[in-house]
This record gives C-alpha cells, sequence and structure tokens, in this order.
C-alpha cells in the first residue's frame, strides 16, 4: 500500500502551533484513522481534528489523498475553507495556491513573483486501507495494525460508523474490549441481565499483535445480525492505543443454550478511535462475517450502529473523562485484566494525552 508523505526533513510543525495538541511520541508516530476513504472526495477539501491538530484533507484528480496542516502559512487561515483550482488548494483568504507537493506555486497579489522557499503547507504521512483513510503526525514507527479478515474471501466486509462519543477515546475502546457489560448495556442482545454469564478467568498476553485475550465463552440471545441465540467465543486483541480488535466463534443453541449443529459462524469487528481530543472521539469500524448465510450490509449496520448507541449513552457517562492510567485510581476485578493491561501498557508507552 502507497504511502505518501511530502513533508521536508526539517521539523514540520509550524512554530504558531507547536504548543498545541498532543506531544505523545507513542501518538504521533503511530497512525490513526481519521474517516472512511469514501468520505473525501476530490474537488474540495475537507477538515478534520485529529489529537487536538485541526488538519485539511483533500484527494487530488490522481486519487492521491492528502492530509496537512490546516493553516495557510502566510496568515493562518485555514486551508480546508479554501478551493481546488487546478488540482491545487487556494487559501480562502488570499488565494495563495500549494500544489500537490505542499509547495506554494501562486502569490495572486504578485503573480510575477516566485513564492519563497518557506512559502508551503505542513503534510502528513497518509495511506489508505482496509477501507479508511490513516494519518501519522510523526514518523510511522510501526505499520498499520492488521486486520487479517480482510482479505479473506469467505469473509464479507461491512463499514459500520461514524460513531460520535462525546468521551475519551481510550474509554471507549476499553468498552468495546469488555465483556462484563453485555447483560446490562445491551440487555437481550449481548447478554441476559437476569441470568448473566460467570466470567471464568481468562488469560493476557502481549504478542507482535498487541495485547491478545485466551478465548472467553457468553451466550448471547442475539448473537450476530442473524438475529439467532448464539454461545459466542470472544478472542481480543488490543492492536494499538488506539486501535482494536474482536473475532468470535458463534454455535446456533437451543433455549437450553445447547448447540443444535456442528456450523460454526465468525463475527469480527475491527476497531478504529479517532482522539479528536481528550475526551471527544470518533469510533469506525469493519465488520468482518462469514460470507455463507449473511444477511445484508444493512442489517449488519443496523446492529453495530444499535450496540454502539447503547455503548457511548454509558461511556459518555464515565467520570473522570480522561482515563486513569495508574490502577490505583480506579477498583478491578480480575474480569478486568484486559482492561488493566490495557492501562499498564499506555503508562509503559508515555502516553498523557487523554490520560491521568
Amino acid at each position: 500500500m502507497t504511502v505518501t508523505d511530502n513533508r521536508p526533513k526539517s521539523d514540520n510543525r509550524p512554530l504558531t502551533l507547536q504548543d498545541i495538541g498532543c506531544k505523545d511520541e507513542a501518538l504521533l508516530n503511530d497512525w490513526h484513522v481519521v474517516g472512511y476513504s469514501t468520505d473525501f472526495e476530490s474537488g474540495r477539501p475537507y477538515s478534520v481534528t485529529l489529537l487536538g491538530r485541526d488538519l485539511a484533507v483533500w484527494r487530488d484528480s490522481t486519487g492521491e489523498l492528502h492530509v496537512w496542516e490546516d493553516l495557510c502559512i502566510h496568515r493562518g487561515a485555514r486551508l480546508s475553507g479554501g478551493t481546488i483550482i487546478n488540482n491545487q488548494i487556494a487559501c480562502p483568504y488570499h488565494g495563495w495556491r500549494y500544489n500537490t507537493e505542499a509547495k506554494c506555486t501562486l502569490i495572486p497579489s504578485a503573480p510575477r513573483d516566485k513564492p519563497m522557499a518557506k512559502a508551503r503547507a505542513f503534510p502528513w504521512a497518509v495511506q489508505e486501507r482496509y477501507g479508511f483513510a490513516w494519518v501519522c503526525l510523526g514518523d510511522p514507527a510501526n505499520d498499520v495494525p492488521a486486520f487479517p479478515q480482510w482479505d479473506d474471501e469467505a469473509q464479507k466486509k461491512v463499514h459500520a460508523g461514524p460513531f460520535e462519543f462525546g468521551a475519551n477515546g481510550y474509554r471507549a475502546l476499553e468498552n468495546f474490549v469488555d465483556i462484563t457489560h453485555f447483560p446490562f448495556v445491551h440487555s437481550g442482545i449481548n447478554g441476559d441481565p437476569d441470568n448473566p454469564d460467570e466470567i471464568h478467568p481468562y488469560s493476557v498476553e502481549m504478542t507482535d499483535e498487541g495485547l491478545v485475550t485466551s478465548e472467553i465463552p457468553v451466550f448471547q440471545p442475539i448473537g450476530d445480525s442473524r438475529g439467532r441465540p448464539t454461545i459466542s467465543g470472544y478472542t481480543y486483541r488490543i492492536q494499538r492505543p488506539l486501535v482494536a480488535a474482536f473475532t468470535k466463534r458463534l454455535f446456533d443453541v437451543d433455549e437450553n443454550h445447547r448447540p443444535i449443529s456442528d456450523d460454526v459462524n465468525y463475527f469480527t469487528v475491527y476497531a478504529t478511535a479517532q482522539l479528536v481530543s481528550e475526551t471527544h472521539s470518533i469510533i469506525r469500524t469493519c465488520v468482518a462475517v462469514t460470507k455463507e448465510g449473511a444477511v445484508s450490509d444493512q442489517t449488519i449496520k443496523d446492529r453495530v450502529t444499535m450496540v454502539f448507541t447503547q455503548d457511548e449513552a454509558i461511556v459518555g457517562t464515565q467520570r473522570p473523562e480522561r482515563i486513569p492510567a495508574e490502577l490505583r485510581y480506579e477498583l478491578h476485578h480480575r474480569n478486568d485484566l484486559l482492561a488493566q493491561q490495557y492501562r499498564s501498557w499506555l503508562r509503559s508507552l508515555g502516553i498523557t494525552y487523554g490520560v491521568i
């Protein structure tokens, strides 16, 4: 997959913005989703915010995606408010134009003057993978987290979201990998509040894929988008601080929770959290399901939307809003082992943005 990186070798942070947003190298040097690929059409610039930084996103006539600081170096206007003219962005304030290499090519009030070398935009590395647009606001230290189901022909892929969380992104991701809230937040869907599952001890290992659990089985009244009761075996992966996934094996069961066949279906959700700020995030997902017998894309989206809407209603109420990485600040049970390991990992990476 092509990575576009037109940054100059010198520090790419404009002097006027060096004190804005996240300073954590572990986050700045990682890949973050800022939208679906389909969100960005050619012919106009878009505005997004990541880690407290305002960015301008635009796609040129060849289809290549560009992500820059949302800033014209001349007088600080937002390039996302400008227009695309002859495959260049024109600043909305004085009309300065910047080409696909982020260099200024025209100062309309002095058209015969060659623009100064410092007259340029501030681009960031960008790539598109799994139907998402990924940006790195530093020097990429890792590849985009793997989503092996994407290339599996037996799996149907459906994007669901975005889901606006008026909540901290780590809190939202921790909720995504939390299994004991199912009977209460997703009553009658992912669990039964009158008969919640007893969660037996499970393991968590740090691997090349990040934090990975052993399989955790639970009963679900509606185990997937087919609308059937299942015993679902969840395996969770927290691959990066803001990317996680689970895969569950589903066995259709009767009213006594006994399997009614040997058929196994798989349901994977790959989830990304865009930290807009320390207390506001956007969740985007891609779902992969066993293609044979799969329901429509819209039915899959409807189920995922219902679940994430229920999640946001709870996560948005959590206090403190920034996640406590120090374990002593909140009470933990053995069932919270993955969350404990996740918080400890954030702390070990030196992450301070959105963390207390």
